[in-house]
């Protein structure tokens, strides 16, 4: 389906994997929102749109809280589409430390770091064996999982999808308190991404314990040198099973990846304690990108 020009726009569709696969590979992002698997089952909780604004390609969404942004545009003149979309009073999302030096260093831009955003980047070979005292307590509870019961990891194929769902209903029933839009929303891109796995070009890893599902996780490739764990599930009263399902994905898939994405923590105090447990080599900045008075970014360009 074509593409119409800014302001005018359609529904992102899995008929377009070919082109942003392709358009993603060119810019080899560093954030994780910059796969099409990963756009494709949040079409719904950003209402994922997109627009061609000069001759780049622009994902327009919304937030949580339902304000308006775009990504950072793909392919084409990437300056003259910035120009456009903030002559217009649009907010830029998910700006990294690499596109903001390149495309907005010059100019007077109201830029702010989004820190409940930042992807969490591993090192992949430490999250496989956990090396050295750091990893201790990540050991201990793998150990403790390991010396009472029987398992098996595979990785993840079509035989296992009934499975995951079970187990992910059960975690759903296990966090129905705690559940609010942001997880809502995960909840229903996981059944999705389970269901459309090997149409999204995504893999995984299960736990079977007691010939059933009791963890599980799905990735793709983000770069040349990094892959992103999108989903991860465990049943959450067996002890451990967190700790294992991450080390196994980290050892069995992508080998010839270096980095590992883990993705942001949305601003959880707990799954940000959790996350910086494994002791990050990084913290992926992303930035929201304003234009304080979009005519004054209009009458600026016009001196260029």
């Amino acid at each position: 389906m074509e593409i119409p020009p800014y302001p005018a726009s359609r529904p992102l569709e899995i008929t377009d994997k070919p082109l942003l696969d392709r358009l993603c590979d060119d810019i080899q992002p560093r954030i994780s929102e910059l796969t099409f698997a990963g756009l494709y089952l949040f079409r719904r909780a950003h209402d994922y749109r997109l627009a061609m604004a000069a001759d780049s390609i622009v994902v327009l969404g919304k937030g949580y809280d339902r304000s308006g942004y775009f990504l950072p545009p793909l392919g084409g003149d990437i300056a003259e589409a910035l120009k456009g979309m903030f002559a217009d009073g649009q907010t830029l999302y998910g700006a990294d430390n690499l596109f903001t030096d390149r495309y907005l260093a010059e100019n007077s831009m109201q830029i702010t770091e989004l820190r409940d955003s930042c992807d969490y980047l591993y090192l992949r070979e430490e999250m496989a064996t956990l090396p050295g005292s750091r990893f201790h307590k990540k050991k201990n509870r793998i150990n403790y999982f390991t010396s009472r019961h029987d398992y098996t990891v595979t990785l993840f194929a079509v035989e296992h999808l009934n499975g995951c769902l079970s187990l992910l209903d059960k975690w759903v029933q296990s966090s129905r308190d705690d559940i609010g839009r942001s997880l809502l929303m995960e909840v229903e891109a996981t059944y999705e991404a389970l269901h459309c796995a090997e149409t999204l070009g995504l893999e995984g890893i299960v736990v079977i314990v007691n010939e059933s599902v009791a963890a599980f996780a799905l990735g793709e490739r983000l770069n040349q040198d990094t892959a992103v764990c999108h989903f991860e599930k465990a049943d959450p009263f067996t002890e451990g099973l967190y700790q294992l399902v991450n080390r196994e994905f980290a050892r069995l898939l992508f080998q010839e990846c270096r980095y590992l994405n883990r993705e942001q923590d949305l601003g959880d105090m707990g799954l940000r304690s959790a996350k910086l447990s494994y002791h990050p080599v990084e913290l992926v900045k992303k930035y929201l990108v304003k234009c304080p008075d979009h005519k004054d970014f209009v009458a600026l360009y016009e001196k260029t």
